[in-house]
């Protein structure tokens, strides 16, 4: 896929890449694409986020340590924070199975097998076979205000991302690894992982990559005062 042309541009065409060629990424590159992403929104400027690269010999490491500990516990181990409320309710719900379906349908997966899903979910611990991995972490004293600036500046640097041409997939299931990830990137206690971020240059042969997930009509989630 060509690098996006506008904002608008690289709204659509942003997508979970979950499959990667082996091209490597030039660090200035993702360098400069932090450098930019900083200047995302932040509610009393206080920028609480802060974000650990992976790559090359560090990746390699990492993926070596992984391996073993994902191939015994696929689904990872306790997570430190819910990803999706406990009791899901409508619409909710009927969204986060569908999109699921949709994803392991892509891919000739059947619903019964549990086996395949389970090897297909543990692909994020290998960040999809991307030649970047990125953790991003918040101070533990931080609240909910200061977790959504931490989203719009993950936001940021997907779309610059895709002006540069590069893919991403962002990743909460790390959060499963948390004590095994921050042990790693020697990360402070006091400072709590949030998710992991997959980057690369996408693998359009690749099924998986034609999944897009449904968006809700305008209808349903904007109201228009007048």
């Amino acid at each position: 896929m060509s690098a996006a042309s506008s904002v608008i541009d690289a709204v659509l065409s942003r997508h979970a890449c979950r499959a990667f060629t082996k091209k490597p990424v030039d660090l200035d590159v993702v360098r400069e694409l932090i450098e930019v992403a900083r200047y995302a929104p932040s509610g009393g400027n206080l920028q609480p986020w802060m974000v650990h690269v992976l790559s090359g010999d560090a990746m390699t490491r990492f993926r070596a340590m992984m391996a073993p500990k994902v191939e015994a516990a696929p689904l990872g181990n306790a997570s430190e924070y819910d990803i999706y409320p406990p009791s899901l309710k409508e619409p909710y719900r009927s969204r986060r199975f569908k999109v699921g379906a949709d994803l392991y349908d892509q891919i000739g997966i059947k619903y019964e097998d549990k086996a395949g899903r389970m090897r297909q979910f543990a692909r994020n611990f290998d960040f999809f076979g991307a030649p970047v991995g990125m953790f991003f972490l918040l101070d533990r004293t931080m609240g909910p205000p200061q977790w959504s600036d931490l989203g719009m500046f993950i936001q940021t640097l997907m779309l610059l991302a895709r002006e540069r041409g590069l893919e991403t997939c962002p990743q909460e299931a790390w959060t499963s690894w948390h004590q095994e990830v921050t042990e790693f990137i020697g990360s402070a206690p006091e400072v709590m992982l949030f998710c992991g971020l997959a980057m690369g240059y996408g693998d359009y042969s690749a099924p998986i990559n034609r999944l897009r997930s449904d968006r809700a009509a305008i209808e349903d989630i904007a109201k228009f005062h007048r």
